[in-house]
């Protein structure tokens, strides 16, 4: 009988981390679908021993403890969650930024070829300036215009030959902080919503892509791939999109611009950073489409917070 494949996980805690650690143990996350297998096979019972550490358990930027923890654990995958996520505050607070984003995932990259693991690390469509008019493959030249973007850039340069790295964008699950909670809040209570109409991208649900990751757990490719749910949006779409899912009519959403935004962002977000996830699907099933995604997430966490 083969032993479980040993998975590090780093960034536990948060909103894929969660669901990621849920599905290697053989669980259905909340918003999860029950049908979509990227490789047409289920979690089996004990085909992972998972590893799950938190940044209280586990501080990337450390390169010490790092390599410690990695020499201890002897982990067949490390996939790499952990990250600096303030897209604004990252403007101010460019060092904290790049220590975790940047030298945190270099300090991973160096520990898993010293112990023979495979490194999965969670990079951004915001690696990308938005200019190309088109869906990003995963061959494009990356141009970040923001200090989160070019940390994650940074990161992806940090990484091997070897290394896997997943871009992925605008990430929402039930669990953890994100925009459609607050759209959903807001359709429920009965207020109104204005979203931006000039940004297109691809959403990525938590669950979809935790389960997209243990795929890649079992085969490690190496090199780039970009990994979304099926089918370009804008954020006012997804607005609106929430709002009927949740009984509101066209009076729920108002598309606006972003340079309507008052206060404006500190940081400057790709006009069209929409990724093409063809390498994938030819590798992968496709991700289910957004709507079903977001809907299930919608669903779930309704189902969550009722008693």
């Amino acid at each position: 009988m083969n032993r479980p494949l040993r998975v590090l996980v780093t960034g536990a805690g948060g909103q894929v981390g969660v669901d990621l650690v849920d599905i290697l143990r053989g669980e259905l996350p909340w918003g999860a679908s029950s049908t979509y297998l990227p490789d047409a096979r289920a979690v089996e019972d004990d085909e992972f021993e998972v590893l799950a550490l938190t940044h209280h358990e586990l501080d990337i930027t450390d390169r010490d403890r790092v390599s410690a923890a990695l020499h201890a654990t002897r982990p067949d995958v490390v996939i790499h969650l952990a990250a600096y996520t303030a897209v604004d505050r990252a403007e101010t607070d460019a060092d904290a930024c790049f220590a975790v984003n940047a030298a945190g995932t270099g300090n991973l990259s160096d520990a898993a070829h010293d112990t023979g693991t495979h490194l999965i690390a969670v990079s951004t469509d915001y690696v990308f300036d938005g200019m190309k008019g088109a869906s990003y493959v995963e061959e494009d030249r990356t141009n970040p215009l923001s200090v989160y973007g070019a940390s994650k850039r940074d990161g992806e340069v940090l990484c091997r030959p070897e290394d896997t790295i997943v871009r992925t964008s605008w990430v929402m699950g039930v669990r953890g902080k994100n925009v459609v909670h607050v759209i959903a809040d807001r359709a429920a209570s009965g207020e109104s919503v204005r979203f931006v109409k000039d940004q297109t991208g691809t959403v990525t649900v938590a669950s979809d892509l935790a389960r997209s990751l243990v795929s890649v757990a079992r085969t490690r490719p190496g090199g780039i791939w970009h990994v979304a749910n099926t089918g370009t949006t804008t954020w006012y779409d997804i607005a609106d999109f929430v709002g009927r899912t949740l009984g509101r009519d066209d009076d729920f959403a108002t598309a606006i611009l972003t340079s309507d935004l008052s206060p404006a962002p500190l940081a400057h977000r790709p006009e069209r950073s929409d990724l093409d996830t063809t390498k994938w699907r030819s590798h992968f099933a496709a991700m289910p489409k957004w709507t079903d995604g977001v809907e299930r997430l919608v669903r779930d966490r309704l189902l969550r917070v009722t008693p």
